[in-house]
């Protein structure tokens, strides 16, 4: 009790702060998102998401080699598809010299050491922007989940060392698990978007690969933003059907969530931090409202807190420049 017990003493100045602090950051929490689209020597500002860009398969080697030498050791592959690729069942999505697959190959040819997890969802070759096929007006489950576990097999045939399903059907994990094991790409593992909101965070993602839906909303497959108890159920049901790692998504908003899956289950635990978060911190200190580095380490400091083994971030560059 006071004034035997003064916690200020901990707090008294750098170096005992920092030799009782409780978390901290390295370049081993980081899964970095890069958005890939056709075409040679492109490397362009995404308007949304200042100092984040789209690259090209050429200016992608650039940039894997920027990371690994920044100690960045995985990365998660998103494609930007053209228009006329795009149908209502993602064929695109199974083409074995389609982008995703290149991208795939490229890093791997790049660094052979870099992890590589790639997004599996209809979206980005969909002609709807849904994450699943649309038959009447209505996203369904099945025939999508068919769709996703071959698009899963179409990468471990790349080279993908993970996959990362984020389309929130119901079965898919099991699915894809089975089709994977089928092939022999048993080491293979998945990530699973466990936790997906239907979130007004995702915008400038959604402006990054064109991949707004075309009609209504998510909300009929993404979760709803009031519940918990719901995303528990979810993450209990991947972890059964096969999932290596699960994910919390959006970040900020939810690291209550975050906080009660790593209490729950004994796997890993992933955050992506949106790319709404992103912008909204950049946007703000370009105003001069907020420090630009303080409420970034800050932000990242509060997923590790909050129990998340591997955070998505779009400033896993700034944030390890910045350690270092």
């Amino acid at each position: 009790m006071f004034p035997l017990r003064r916690n200020r003493r901990l707090r008294s100045n750098v170096a005992i702060r920092g030799l009782v602090r409780e978390n901290i950051i390295t370049a081993n929490d980081f899964l970095v998102p890069l958005f890939v689209v056709e075409g040679k020597g492109i490397k362009e500002e995404i308007p949304s998401m200042p100092n984040y860009y789209r690259h090209s398969l050429d200016t992608l080697v650039t940039e894997i080699k920027l990371l690994w030498s920044l100690g960045l050791k995985s990365v998660l592959l998103f494609v930007k598809v053209p228009d006329n690729l795009k149908d209502n069942k993602g064929t695109e999505a199974l083409n074995p010299a389609g982008l995703m697959q290149r991208a795939i190959k490229t890093v791997k040819d790049t660094c052979p050491h870099m992890l590589v997890m790639t997004d599996v969802a209809l979206d980005p070759f969909s002609s709807y922007g849904h994450d699943g096929i649309v038959e009447n007006g209505i996203i369904v489950n099945d025939d999508t989940v068919e769709v996703l576990a071959e698009m899963s097999v179409s990468h471990a045939e790349a080279g993908a060392d993970f996959v990362a399903p984020s389309d929130m059907m119901d079965g898919r994990i099991l699915s894809i698990r089975e089709a994977l094991e089928d092939e022999g790409f048993v080491d293979v593992g998945i990530m699973s978007y466990s936790a997906k909101y239907a979130s007004a965070f995702y915008g400038p993602f959604r402006d990054a690969l064109d991949s707004a839906p075309g009609f209504g909303d998510k909300k009929t497959y993404q979760m709803d933003p009031a519940n918990r108890h719901e995303a528990m159920r979810e993450t209990e049901m991947d972890i059964d059907e096969g999932a290596d790692i699960v994910m919390v998504k959006p970040g900020m908003a939810y690291l209550d969530i975050v906080r009660e899956v790593k209490n729950e289950f004994d796997v890993p635990v992933a955050v992506y931090q949106v790319s709404g978060e992103y912008a909204m911190i950049k946007a703000a200190a370009e105003k001069g409202w907020l420090n630009h580095d303080e409420v970034m380490l800050e932000s990242i400091m509060a997923f590790k807190r909050a129990g998340a083994d591997v955070i998505a971030s779009y400033f896993a560059k700034d944030v390890i420049k910045l350690l270092s």
